[in-house]
């Protein structure tokens, strides 16, 4: 999978301990229709980060190795963007007989990728943090999630 970072233990995206992986491309959306500048964008610094091809069999490793992760999640740009390589990995994991949660933050809403999810739902348990960061909205908190959101338009799903 094309990543821009790989964090083995972050604590701030999903309530349980996570593998972090910092998906590689952002289009910006969150942005672009807001007609902000794009250095606003908390992602900004890491659409410049070097982009790393790492092996389905490398993550896979890393997460099981770790008795602290218990789930893997997606986000730092725009997963969705790389729709592909998130099965991929999330397919490889299920054939390991890992059923470990799989988040997914994406700036997208349920409509605009719902033949992504279609896609992801016969793996089970992913979960998917949808909606814009719009500035200025208030935060909210998110009971699937169990972590606060920068906008209260956004707001976590489980999908499968």
């Amino acid at each position: 999978m094309r990543i821009k970072g790989i964090q083995l233990e972050d604590f701030v995206n999903y309530k349980l301990p996570s593998l972090f992986l910092a998906s590689a491309y952002c289009d910006f959306k969150c942005c672009r229709e807001q007609h902000l500048d794009t250095g606003i964008c908390q992602n900004a610094p890491l659409a410049q980060a070097p982009t790393q091809d790492v092996p389905d069999t490398v993550l896979y490793e890393k997460f099981s190795a770790n008795p602290i992760t218990k789930a893997v999640v997606i986000g730092g740009m725009e997963p969705f963007l790389q729709i592909d390589e998130v099965e991929s990995l999330l397919s490889f994991f299920r054939e390991k007989g890992d059923h470990s949660p799989f988040v997914l933050y994406t700036g997208y809403y349920p409509e605009e990728v719902s033949e992504h999810l279609a896609r992801l739902r016969k793996y089970g348990n992913v979960i998917v943090k949808f909606g814009r960061y719009i500035p200025g909205r208030p935060e909210r908190y998110d009971g699937i999630l169990g972590v606060t959101l920068s906008s209260d338009n956004q707001f976590g799903k489980i999908i499968a």
